[in-house]
């Protein structure tokens, strides 16, 4: 019998030995593990390296061992491998424990070691075999030969799947608690540590209870091991956790930068752009990003409450039952997450004078006064049933200014905001739209909207070459069209308020965006010079028909292309074209690419510097005392150069202007084209938002001038080029009743003339 089992055990040690021998040459090549290179997203930065966004299916940052702290790598050797650095990759004493803890007799942590672990999850599937467990530890075995401890320690604290698309545990500690990996508490460590067994099951976001049991179990065997101390392991069982949710986040809002700089990567890495570890860095400036953001928004939802109440998002039948009352409103508001600041609630009770509205996790709100004005309509006893706000309605609310809350509804109208250097072109700021999940066209780069009356100081730079100076007289007088312009029935062009002023001058024209100046200017410099004179700023040729309507506005631009166009009049002259990304680096920080501009005086000259003066001073004009006269009163300083906009029946609303140092362009509108509200301008509505803007980015930047170029000469005040103060200077235009275009016109298309006669109404 002994002999017996002694041939059975040496020919089931011939058959492993064989099966061994037949599956080491089909081993794969681990040797690439020496240079480990795991997948490593994309990241985006703003200049001062703050994250702005992150793409790739795993999130993850490579963390070399001796940049693990301690207390990490001692949190997972006391639940995944006390014995790591002892055994040669398989502990057969761990095997033996967790054969005796499956016949009840001993407690343990399991028999897979961590070698064993980054054969499985760098080579090998999930499938639970016989072949595979062989091939698992012909790995553990080679990986060992191969790598130092340190090496597999490694591999392991950065390949780890630890939920929420985060791998390693330096991923995991910016998503679970927002903080460096080198920054972690033992508690902190002790929860992390839990997360490798089932991500799912012990995430401290969505699973806490189990979570918290498997910590203490963790800070017990680091105390067990002797990692930590009983007075450690008691401060470490003691300490609340700080968890980063959703709703917290430390990210500069810019979304729409983020995706730019991925399409801009993508184009030039292709799909190894998510894999590489690459780094973008953008000129965008933090501070300034998060002021636009939230001055953007603002705007937005202060619209938004003078418009008429469209009524709840849902409505939901409530328990009685307390706790089932609250996990039905739980789940319904995870289905209508929050919108930044706009957030989800549900109501408790309504009534014309109070709202008590419920948020997740059963925090309570009430409302009253001027908090229920948005909503007034929805609380009437008159309120149509899908307009009505009685208990169960899911609604959204707002905290105001003043620390109180205010009932509200998510935006239908959008906007858009850019700001940039104009000497070098740099972005500095830039906002797509009013939140990006919920709509990812871009507004500032994809928008073709009608630039309205902000399209005016463009028409006057053309008629500056032509002899038209800020002195001109121009005669805000009745102007009649006849068939043979319009190519149908004559009609009269009016200014907004349906009035006339009669002579004035063009600094006092464009300062009150009058029209039917405008368009005399128009005449004079002629439609045809003035299209070609605007893609010196550009502009596209074709989208501005030479049309007597250009001097209302009537061609398409988007917000990106008014920036550069009015950064020539902030710069001096000079075409510059706007840029975001100044480099790109790899994981280890090599640069792999940079962009510096060009000197502001090797760009293209688009107009004289005398040209760009003249307009300034009228520009400044603009912002001192004409239509956008608020900035100046609130900013409370001189430099100050824009213009509004506000196209016929209030459909876009513009405000642009700059500061010699930074332009900034803001827009309002629908996406599908519709009126804003009857006393809604450029103004009113996206002028305060570039003021609050320019408010922090201005704070401490000096007073800045522009020098008087050659060829200008001030006379009596105003300033002129020299060769139009004698005889040769226009000094009116329109002065006499009649009104004949200066060149023929030939009869517009049919879609052309309509807007004709709508567009003579654009707003100032």
């Amino acid at each position: 019998m002994f002999g017996l089992a002694v041939a059975g055990a040496l020919a089931i040690a011939m058959v492993i030995a064989v099966a061994l021998a037949m599956a080491y040459p089909n081993l794969p090549d681990v040797s690439e593990l020496a240079d480990y290179r795991p997948k490593l997203p994309l990241r985006v930065y703003s200049a001062e390296g703050a994250l702005i966004g992150e793409f790739g299916e795993e999130r993850r940052t490579l963390t070399p061992i001796d940049e693990i702290p301690k207390v990490m790598v001692d949190a997972v050797l006391a639940i995944e491998d006390t014995r790591f650095f002892e055994h040669g990759g398989v502990d057969y004493k761990g095997m033996l424990r967790a054969a005796l803890a499956n016949l009840g007799k001993v407690k343990s942590q399991g028999a897979s070691t961590i070698t064993m672990q980054v054969a499985r999850n760098v080579y090998l599937s999930t499938e639970k075999t016989y072949t595979r467990k062989i091939y698992e530890v012909l790995l553990t075995f080679k990986l060992e030969h191969l790598l130092s401890k340190e090496k597999i320690l490694e591999i392991y604290m950065n390949q780890i799947f630890l939920g929420h698309r985060a791998y390693g545990f330096a991923a995991a500690s910016e998503v679970y608690f927002g903080k460096p990996l080198k920054d972690v508490t033992i508690a902190e460590a002790a929860m992390l540590a839990g997360l490798p067994k089932a991500p799912s099951a012990y995430n401290p976001i969505s699973n806490p209870k189990r979570a918290r049991i498997r910590q203490l179990y963790i800070i017990e065997r680091m105390a067990e091991n002797g990692f930590i101390t009983a007075e450690q392991a008691r401060i470490a069982r003691d300490e609340p956790l700080q968890l980063r949710n959703a709703s917290h986040s430390d990210r500069v809002n810019a979304d729409y930068v983020a995706e730019m700089a991925r399409q801009l990567v993508y184009a030039q890495y292709g799909d190894e752009a998510y894999t590489r570890g690459l780094n973008v860095y953008t000129t965008l400036n933090a501070s300034e990003q998060e002021v636009a953001y939230a001055a953007l928004r603002k705007g937005i939802m202060d619209y938004e409450r003078r418009q008429r109440y469209r009524g709840p998002e849902k409505f939901i039948a409530l328990p009685n039952d307390k706790e089932a009352r609250e996990d039905v409103i739980d789940d319904t508001l995870a289905q209508h997450p929050d919108n930044g600041n706009v957030l989800a609630a549900v109501v408790l009770e309504a009534s014309a004078k109070s709202l008590t509205v419920q948020r997740p996790d059963g925090e309570t709100l009430v409302i009253t006064g001027e908090g229920l004005k948005p909503v007034e309509s929805g609380l009437s006893d008159k309120a149509a049933p899908n307009i009505k706000i009685r208990q169960g309605a899911v609604i959204r609310v707002i905290e105001t200014a003043k620390g109180k809350w205010s009932a509200t509804q998510l935006p239908e109208v959008e906007g858009a905001f850019v700001a940039v250097e104009p000497r070098t072109g740099a972005i500095r700021a830039l906002v797509g739209g009013f939140d990006f999940q919920k709509n990812k066209f871009n507004h500032v780069t994809q928008a073709w909207r009608q630039p309205g009356s902000s399209f005016k100081p463009f028409i006057f730079s053309a008629a500056l070459e032509k002899g038209v100076g800020p002195a001109t007289m121009v005669n805000d007088a009745p102007l009649f069209f006849g068939s043979g312009v319009t190519g149908g029935q004559p009609w009269e062009p009016r200014n907004y308020d349906n009035k006339f002023e009669g002579p004035m001058s063009v600094r006092t024209a464009l300062a009150k965006s009058r029209n039917i100046p405008s368009i005399r200017v128009l005449d004079f410099a002629t439609p045809k010079f003035t299209q070609e004179w605007i893609t010196r700023f550009g502009f596209d040729a074709n989208r501005h028909p030479a049309y007597l309507t250009m001097a209302l506005g009537a061609g398409a631009v988007t917000p990106m292309q008014m920036a550069t166009a009015f950064s020539v009049f902030a710069n001096g002259g000079y075409r510059i074209n706007p840029w975001l990304i100044s480099k790109i680096t790899d994981h280890k920080g090599r640069i792999l690419s940079e962009y510096v501009p060009k000197p502001l005086e090797q760009q293209q000259r688009a107009i004289e510097p005398r040209n760009a003066f003249v307009m300034n001073s009228m520009l400044q004009t603009v912002a001192k005392s004409g239509t956008a006269a608020r900035a100046q009163a609130t900013l409370k300083r001189p430099d100050l150069y824009g213009k509004t906009g506000t196209t016929n029946d209030a459909v876009d609303a513009w405000f642009a202007g700059f500061q010699p140092t930074l332009a900034a362009i803001t827009w309002i509108g629908y996406d599908n084209p519709r009126n804003l509200g009857s006393r809604e301008t450029g103004g009113g509505l996206s002028l305060p938002i570039w003021i609050s803007f320019m408010q922090h980015a201005l704070k401490d930047v000096p007073v800045a001038t522009y020098p008087v170029p050659e060829g200008v000469v001030n006379m009596g005040g105003e300033w002129f080029y020299d060769e139009y103060t004698g005889a040769s200077a226009v000094t009116s235009l329109g002065m006499d009743s009649s009104f004949n275009p200066s060149e023929p016109t030939e009869p517009p298309p049919p879609e052309e003339r309509s807007r004709i006669l709508d567009l003579f109404r654009t707003r100032p």
